[in-house]
Parts: structure tokens; C-alpha cells; sequence
């Protein structure tokens, strides 16, 4: 190394010299660490004179963004998905907030709709062709249908779902929730659009405007089933009904046709729009009930379907085979979903409205809840 003048001599002799000094008094490890840190941080200093202060704020970042994908070696593909559309998953919750009444409105606008067809269009009809025995029948199990209906949606759309305690207790918990930074019990899972952990969480209904949990899920699979009952009611009682319609819809131009009146094209429209909503919805419907009922049968949710399937998936591998613990066997299950204890109340809390609890809190699950047979099999 050449040196230009004496000045340059004397810096690195007193560079040296701080260095003996330092190192006589910290040792020969603590000046080295010394020395290597000065390095590091005229080097940062020159570094960061060449850089704007946007352009370095922008790197720092992009870099915390980066080490936030691999933080830790629990982190999986899952971790970083997550964390790459997290912008989308917030848009979509947002506007799935935010649309919620609307969603609520447009239920409660189509069914008052088939209602007043019901009671306006087709039950003068009724009463004028039908026999007084059928008359009977479908007064029964029209106004009962409607009453479940509309029973189930109001429980499903106002009762709360249900969710962990925020102050400090003694439940037990499985994990900390992420989002919330607080225990999460068994069977919870945090909604990005309600903005809190629910218990026993089964999905977020934007047709309800609520979430679907542990203390209104009975209420949501009832009002499923009674919807599709009462759809395809009207689909195939009003079958023979849209078949007039439609062919006198379709033949109005003729001119050797029968001249229908206003009120006789109101009512045939209206029937004809009543049949293609309840068809298309009971479909809709069905499938959604159907699908749920085989979820509570094996005891589960729609994210625990998820979750169990994967978990069956890692087992499998290592050899071992993955039961669910919540998992009572089928009528069990039913019986404990639908809150059955005696052979009555499959009519008083299955076929009439009833508010009454689910099992248990949702806080706690007891793995063996028929030790002792209490609900006969």
C-alpha cells in the first residue's frame, strides 16, 4: 500500500494504536468486533450518501417483505399465499361487508314476492279447483312451510355466532389467532369479514350478512332445508299452473287464440316468474343441503373438511390412519347438531320453530359426550 503524504501515515498509526489500545483492554475479540463495526458503518455511510432517501426506504421494504415470507421454518406455501394476495382477500372481504344488506334485502324482496303470489294468485285458484281435502293440505303445509322460513332466516341472521372471551380466562386453547393475537379455542377460526375469531366457524354467509358458528348454525341448515322443501313445493305443485301459462304467454300473438285481459297476463307472468325462481333456487338450495348434511354427519364443518383432509393426507404418510375427534358416528352427530335429547323433541325442536342452545359453550369439547348413553341410540 502506497501512502500520498504524512497525513495519511499518521491516520493509519492512529488507527492503530486505538486498535492495540482497545484490544489490551477488551481483548483481542471485542477489537476485532470493534474495528469490523466501524468498517460496516463508514461503508453504509458512503453507501448511503449515493442512494435518494425514497429509493432507500422502497429497499428496506421490499426486503421486510421479502424476510416476512420466510420468517421462521414454519412457514409453507399456505404462509405465502397468504401473504401475496392478501390485497385481494381484503378487497373481497370488504365488499362482501359492505354489500351484506343488500345481499339481506334481496332475500327477504324475493321471498315476500313468491308469498304474495301465494297468497294472491294462487290460492283463489286453490280454493276454486281443488278438493276440500287438498284445499286442507296445502293450507297446512303452505303456512308451515312459510312459518319455518322465515322462523330460521331471522334466528340465522340475529343470533350472534358466538366467540372467544376476550378478557383473561381458564378455557383451554389450541393456538393464537394471528389476526386477533388472542387464544383461539377448539374449532375456531378467525372471518376476515366480521373482523373476529368465531367458534366452531363454518363459513361466512353474505346471504345472512352474519357468520355462521356454533350458537346459529342449527338455524342456518334448518332455514336450508325448509327453503328447498318450500321450492320444490311450489315447483311441483305449479307445474301444471306454468305449463298453462307459459303456452298462453307464447300463443298471445295468434289471432285464433283466446284474447286474454291485463289481469289475466299479470297472473300468468306472475306464475310463470314464481316457477323459474323456485325451480332455479330449489336447485341451488338442495345442493347446498345436501352438502352440509353429509359435513354433519361426519361431524364437521366446512373448514374442518378442509382441514381433516389434509391432516388424513399427512398420516397417511407416515402410516398412521386420522380419526375425527368430534366425530360421534352419524345419528349422534345428528342428534347432537339438531340438540335432541328424547324422542320428542324430533317434533317440538326439529319440526316446529324452536330457540333452543346447541350443546355445549363452544369453548370446550368433550370428546365422549354418550359415555354413559344419555341420548338413546
Amino acid at each position: 500500500m502506497e501512502y500520498k503524504n504524512n497525513s495519511d501515515i499518521n491516520m493509519v498509526l492512529l488507527q492503530w494504536v486505538m486498535l492495540y489500545r482497545c484490544r489490551m483492554r477488551l481483548g483481542p475479540g471485542s477489537a476485532f468486533h470493534l474495528l469490523r463495526c466501524v468498517q460496516l458503518r463508514s461503508c453504509s455511510r458512503k453507501g448511503r450518501n449515493r442512494l435518494p432517501l425514497w429509493v432507500r426506504e422502497l429497499w428496506a421494504y421490499t426486503r421486510l417483505l421479502m424476510q416476512s415470507l420466510c420468517f421462521n421454518s414454519l412457514t409453507d406455501s399456505d404462509v405465502v399465499f397468504d401473504s401475496v394476495f392478501e390485497p385481494v382477500f381484503w378487497t373481497v372481504d370488504y365488499i362482501t361487508r359492505w354489500f351484506g344488506m343488500v345481499f339481506v334485502c334481496l332475500v327477504v324482496i324475493l321471498t315476500s314476492s313468491i308469498m304474495v303470489i301465494a297468497y294472491v294468485v294462487l290460492l283463489p285458484l286453490v280454493l276454486n279447483t281443488y278438493t276440500p281435502l287438498w284445499i286442507l293440505w296445502h293450507l297446512c303445509y303452505g303456512n308451515w312451510i312459510i312459518v319455518m322460513i322465515s322462523f330460521h332466516y331471522y334466528k340465522a341472521a340475529k343470533t350472534l355466532p358466538g366467540g372467544p372471551p376476550k378478557e383473561k380466562n381458564d378455557s383451554p386453547f389450541v393456538s393464537i389467532c394471528k389476526k386477533c393475537i388472542m387464544p383461539k379455542p377448539a374449532r375456531t377460526h378467525h372471518c376476515g369479514i366480521c373482523n373476529r375469531c368465531i367458534l366452531k366457524m363454518d363459513h361466512h354467509c353474505p346471504w345472512l350478512n352474519n357468520c355462521v358458528g356454533h350458537f346459529n348454525h342449527r338455524y342456518f341448515f334448518s332455514y336450508c332445508l325448509f327453503m328447498t322443501l318450500g321450492c320444490f313445493y311450489c315447483t311441483i305443485s305449479g307445474r301444471n299452473l306454468f305449463l298453462d301459462a307459459y303456452n298462453a304467454h307464447e300463443t298471445n300473438g295468434d289471432t285464433s287464440a283466446p284474447v286474454y285481459t291485463l289481469k289475466d297476463k299479470m297472473i300468468n307472468k306472475s306464475i310463470i316468474y314464481m316457477w323459474v325462481l323456485t325451480s332455479t333456487v330449489g336447485v341451488a338450495m338442495g345442493a347446498l343441503t345436501i352438502w352440509h348434511g353429509l359435513l354433519i354427519s361426519k361431524g364437521e364443518t366446512s373448514i374442518e373438511r378442509h382441514i381433516n383432509k389434509k391432516e388424513a393426507k399427512r398420516m397417511t404418510k407416515q402410516g398412521k390412519i386420522y380419526k375425527n375427534p368430534f366425530n360421534y358416528g352419524k345419528l349422534n352427530n345428528w342428534k347432537v347438531f339438531l340438540g335432541v335429547e328424547k324422542k320428542s323433541h324430533w317434533v317440538t325442536r326439529v319440526l316446529l320453530p324452536s330457540g333452543h342452545p346447541p350443546y355445549g359453550d363452544g369453548m370446550t369439547w368433550d370428546f365422549f359426550p354418550f359415555k354413559q348413553d344419555l341420548i338413546p341410540v
